[in-house]
């Protein structure tokens, strides 16, 4: 059989809700590898906060993180990463115009750096993951360069609202998306920006066509995703929006779901 690439998003569907890989998961991933298939992570995490399951898989390919907006390859510095950031004009407007809605926070991401807007212990919790530096203040006068992502923690009834606002202005310089739930949080990346995008960069160096790709994924930002690969599979906790344009859907995330589909997709054992 030839190479194919297999492409995991993370939350909620390469981990468990408890934030791990399954044993039988790993297991199946380092079969296929071994079997000549390659393997790559594509998140809307940084990179440090996804470094852990890279290492724990023994990756080596290239990772897609802030959805997209950041691509780089952890042991080949030879690969050309790809950083695409947000115009800072831009970022200042957008936190202007949020002034009018509803909403908790605002963090702005400069690779490891965080900017939150406003204290807040619960987000400094999940931010805190692989010690970034982060300032608090208002963003507006913090923040110095273009950051590679704006997170907008809005009250929830506020999120539609803020997306249409987004969109009938800002449509033509970024891009965005709603995090899963428990989170009402609208994430915004340089216009263009997506999974789909960077999975893109890396298929072609590694030369492996689209119809050779196996996507997984759960969540609004795994649609383009989904869409491009050869093979798109909704996870079964994923949202409907994805399920629908998904080649196939599997069982969920705490199920094995991917497990499942590259036994039968690529005829391999079945072992825990």
């Amino acid at each position: 059989m030839e190479p194919h690439l297999i492409v995991l998003d993370l939350d909620g569907t390469l981990l468990t809700d408890e934030k791990i890989i399954s044993k039988k998961t790993a297991n199946t991933l380092k079969q296929a590898e071994e079997q000549g298939h390659q393997i790559m992570i594509a998140t809307g995490r940084p990179y440090r906060a996804s470094a852990m399951y890279y290492r724990e898989l023994g990756l080596k390919t290239p990772i897609v993180n802030f959805n997209g907006a950041f691509v780089h390859h952890p042991t080949d510095r030879s690969w050309k990463t790809i950083h695409e950031t947000i115009s800072l004009p831009v970022v200042k407007d957008v936190v202007d115009a949020m002034q009018d809605f509803r909403l908790h926070n605002i963090v702005a991401e400069v690779m490891d750096d965080v900017y939150l807007q406003y204290h807040d212990t619960k987000l400094l919790d999940i931010f805190n993951f692989g010690n970034p530096v982060i300032k608090e203040g208002d963003i507006r006068t913090m923040l110095e360069v273009d950051p590679t992502s704006l997170l907008i923690q809005a009250e929830s009834d506020s999120v539609d609202p803020i997306r249409r606002h987004l969109a009938e202005v800002h449509a033509e310089v970024i891009d965005h998306r709603n995090w899963g739930a428990p989170w009402d949080v609208i994430e915004i990346v340089r216009h263009g920006l997506n999974k789909a995008v960077g999975i893109s960069h890396v298929s072609k160096w590694l030369g492996i066509p689209r119809e050779r790709i196996i996507a997984f994924g759960d969540e609004d930002n795994d649609l383009e995703m989904i869409d491009y690969a050869g093979v798109g599979v909704a996870m079964g906790n994923g949202i409907d929006r994805l399920k629908s344009i998904a080649d196939e859907v599997t069982l969920s995330n705490n199920e094995d779901g991917i497990a499942e589909v590259l036994k039968e997709r690529l005829f391999l054992q079945n072992k825990i």
